[in-house]
């Protein structure tokens, strides 16, 4: 019945979306993250890993409740771990949710963590070749959507622990040293 529903408001509901400049915003980071410029996009990427188990890079500028967040990824290097994802309802580098895609893997998952606990709420497996891909999150209250190359992949209801909405951004685990680009977020109107 819910499923229904997100279908029929998306259907319903136009999207005004906006991008997520790296250049500007207030970010916070664990590892160091470059930017860089390419083919008219901003691109960041994590040149060196935090040391702690998880790399971040997100703002506060931004928050998702009833939409869309999508990014371009590309896994660069990694022997413990590749490729990444997106970031929301980020509290703090302890406290948030993450899509992450890891080619070494082959799988799609989809994390709270919660006090630096990170707990898997919904996977699903998948191999992409190496290169740029797309990741999109549809948020409709409770109810998650979540693609790959515009093919979905993960489709469930989570409760959100989160008094407060929080930011966004991307995030790597352990060595994985990847890059992102076209960082949108789109509002339901």
């Amino acid at each position: 019945m819910f499923k229904k529903l997100f279908i029929i408001a998306t259907l319903l509901l136009q999207l005004n979306a906006k991008s997520i400049d790296f250049n500007t915003h207030k970010w916070q980071s664990l590892g160091s993250w470059v930017t860089t410029n390419e083919d008219n996009s901003t691109i960041v990427s994590l040149v060196k890993p935090s040391g702690e188990y998880y790399n971040v890079h997100f703002t506060k500028d931004f928050g998702l409740s009833n939409g869309t967040l999508s990014v371009d990824f590309k896994a660069n290097s990694g022997l413990q771990d590749q490729g990444g994802g997106i970031m929301w309802n980020v509290q703090d580098e302890d406290n948030y949710f993450v899509a992450r895609f890891n080619p070494l893997e082959n799988n799609f998952r989809f994390y709270t963590v919660i006090d630096g606990l990170r707990v898997e709420r919904a996977s699903s497996d998948i191999k992409l070749s190496s290169g740029w891909h797309s990741m999109t999150i549809k948020v409709y209250m409770s109810h998650y959507r979540l693609y790959l190359d515009d093919k979905e992949l993960l489709n469930f209801t989570y409760e959100s622990k989160f008094k407060n909405l929080g930011g966004v951004g991307v995030w790597t685990k352990a060595d994985a040293l990847s890059s992102f680009k076209n960082f949108e977020i789109g509002y339901w109107k």
